[in-house]
Parts: structure tokens; C-alpha cells; sequence
């Protein structure tokens, strides 16, 4: 062989192991906290596991499990803190209660709707403050959901004052659950999603509070309780997201790193259309049940958003780190509000 022939041979291997380089193939076992089938599950992390199918040519596979299966529902972050999975798909409405820090993200009373808010996290650099935040626990994160407003409740009583939350028994948790309780003197209990309907349709609880129309229609709360409590000023939008170890991804292909992150904001805008779709249809069902919807006075939809802000303002107050995110998430929600008039919009 000449020496001529060997740099051939040699600058073919080469090229073959780049090429496989290029084409590492990736699966991640991914749990999610909502049983398989869910919207959630359905909308975020099966989109996005075709998402990443797609844009990757089949080089990284995204196994979806739905809650309990691989670890439990609520304890999705350990599970992926601890090497269990590989990675792992839930809210930061679940870590509230660790670190108030996450109400920002998971939506809050007072906070902004679901326009504002992905123009904030895409736009306004609110995805590189959640990323921030989980770079304390060695996270990366891949934002895979923004929804649509909640339906404020389902409920067995109806809802249209302060006075009527007074010792309401409300199935609810994270920021709501405190604002309901410190400010408005309801009673919040958490209980697993799978259990939300029997306690509701028993009367073990006055009001639920869980998704949009489009995820609470499948779950019949509409069929068991006589009202309709909207609009869903608890929770005008919310995130969920894809979390793995930093070292998990910076071991990925640097060529497939873009890949994954585009495949991770094409699932959330067209998960965000696909609610607003499906939930236009959910409230037409709605409407034409037995349950009365109630669409609370403006004034005091207002009295329980500007509760839901002082709370976390107040939580801000002594953690540094929260109040700076804080600040710049409520001047752009101000600045959305001020500049924002010249969007038509198609409401009544």
C-alpha cells in the first residue's frame, strides 16, 4: 500500500468516525408528573419527543412514561437529580413549596397571560433566568409547554364574591393554595390528580381547581359539580419543561445541541396554539351542559389578582435572587400592559 493510499484510507476512517460522531444516537427515559394520556402528557412530551425525532434525523429518542411508572408523580426533579432517568418532564409549580423562587414560572395570580408571557420568556430573557435557577442544581432546562389560561374551578357552590371562599374546602395547590388561604380564608387541600374527581363528585371538597378547558373536559369535572367558575385568574398561563443534568448534555454532539433546543420551542408554540384550539371547543361543551358557568365581575377578578401579586412580592422581599427576576418579569408585564393596545384581540 502506497503511502499515498494509506492517507486515503486513513482520512476515510476518519470521515466514517465523524460521521458517527454527528449521528450519536441518544435515548432518554423521560417520566413526566401526569398520567400517560393527559394533555399534558400528550401535548408537551409526545410532541416533543416527535419534535426531536424529526429535527435530530432519528439521532436522539425521547422515551416518554407517564407518572409513577419510573418515579413518583411530585418527584420527577429527584428522579433526575439522583441518575434514575435520564431526564425528566414537570412544572415548576411543583417546586413552590421548595423554593418560592419557581412561582415566577409555574404562573401566578396577578401574573401575566400567556401572550405576554412567552414573549417574555423567548424575548425578554425570562427562559435565561429559569436556566439560571437551575444551573444551582447542576440542571440544564429545555422549555417544552406554555399553556393557556385555567378554568378557576369546578365546583359544587357557586363563586362570585370573597365572601363565598370564606371555608371553601378548595382541591388547589402552590401560590393559589396560599393566596386562597392567607387572604381570602379557604380551606386548600392537595390531593393526587387521579383523585380529583371522586372527591369532587363525593363532595369531599367544595372547588377543584387543574388545568385549561381542553385538560379538565376529559376528566368530566364538568359532569360532577354544578359550576363553572372562570376566567382563570389562579393561573393565567403556565410553563412545564424538560430537565437533565448539565453533564448529560454537554456529553451530547455539539451539532445536535441546536437541534434539540429548536425542537424544544417549536413543541411550545405549537402546543400553545393546539390549547387554544381545543380549549375554544372544551368551553362550547361547557356551555352547552348542565353546569352554569360563571364569569366572575371584573372588580373582583382584580381583588384576587392583586392578592396573588402581593403575595409574591412578598416572598421576593427577602430572597434577593427572587425579587431581581421579580422586577423584570412585572416591568415587562407593565410595559406589555402599557404598549400593548394596539393588538386587536377577538373578544367580546
Amino acid at each position: 500500500m502506497t503511502h499515498y493510499t494509506k492517507t486515503l484510507a486513513w482520512a476515510g476512517a476518519l470521515s466514517l468516525l465523524a460521521a458517527g460522531v454527528s449521528a450519536q444516537d441518544v435515548t432518554w427515559r423521560v417520566p413526566t408528573s401526569v398520567p400517560e394520556g393527559s394533555p399534558f402528557y400528550v401535548n408537551f412530551l409526545e410532541r416533543f419527543a416527535k419534535n426531536v425525532d424529526m429535527l435530530t434525523d432519528g439521532a436522539v429518542e425521547i422515551q416518554p412514561f407517564g407518572a409513577g411508572i419510573l418515579v413518583p408523580a411530585l418527584q420527577v426533579y429527584d428522579g433526575v437529580r439522583d441518575g434514575i432517568v435520564e431526564a425528566g418532564h414537570s412544572t415548576p409549580s411543583y417546586l413552590v413549596n421548595q423554593n418560592p423562587i419557581n412561582a415566577i414560572f409555574s404562573g401566578f395570580p396577578g401574573g401575566m397571560g400567556p401572550e405576554a408571557y412567552t414573549t417574555w420568556i423567548y424575548e425578554g430573557g425570562g427562559k435565561e433566568k429559569l436556566q439560571e435557577i437551575r444551573d444551582a442544581d447542576g440542571f440544564k432546562s429545555l422549555v417544552v409547554g406554555i399553556g393557556s389560561s385555567e378554568i378557576m374551578a369546578h365546583a359544587n357552590k357557586p363563586i362570585r364574591n370573597a365572601e363565598d371562599l370564606k371555608g371553601l374546602k378548595y382541591r388547589t395547590s402552590g401560590p393559589w393554595a396560599e393566596v386562597m388561604r392567607d387572604y381570602f380564608g379557604a380551606v386548600p387541600t392537595v390531593v393526587p390528580p387521579g383523585e380529583i374527581y371522586t372527591l369532587l363528585e363525593r363532595k369531599g371538597v367544595d372547588a377543584i381547581e387543574w388545568g385549561p378547558p381542553s385538560a379538565n373536559l376529559p376528566e368530566g369535572f364538568h359532569e360532577a359539580a354544578p359550576y363553572i367558575i372562570t376566567p382563570g385568574v389562579h393561573q393565567p398561563t403556565f410553563l412545564w419543561e424538560v430537565v437533565l443534568k448539565q453533564e448529560t448534555w454537554d456529553a451530547l454532539d455539539d451539532a445536535l445541541k441546536p437541534k434539540i433546543e429548536a425542537a424544544a420551542e417549536l413543541t411550545t408554540l405549537q402546543s400553545l396554539l393546539n390549547f387554544y384550539d381545543q380549549d375554544m371547543k372544551a368551553m362550547e361543551v361547557f356551555r352547552g351542559g348542565k353546569a352554569e358557568v360563571i364569569e366572575l365581575d371584573p372588580a373582583f377578578a382584580e381583588e384576587l389578582s392583586a392578592a396573588g401579586l402581593d403575595w409574591i412580592k412578598k416572598k421576593a422581599a427577602d430572597q434577593p435572587e427572587m425579587a431581581a427576576i421579580l422586577d423584570d418579569y412585572i416591568a415587562y408585564m407593565d410595559r406589555w400592559a402599557a404598549e400593548s393596545g394596539y393588538l386587536i384581540r377577538n373578544s367580546k
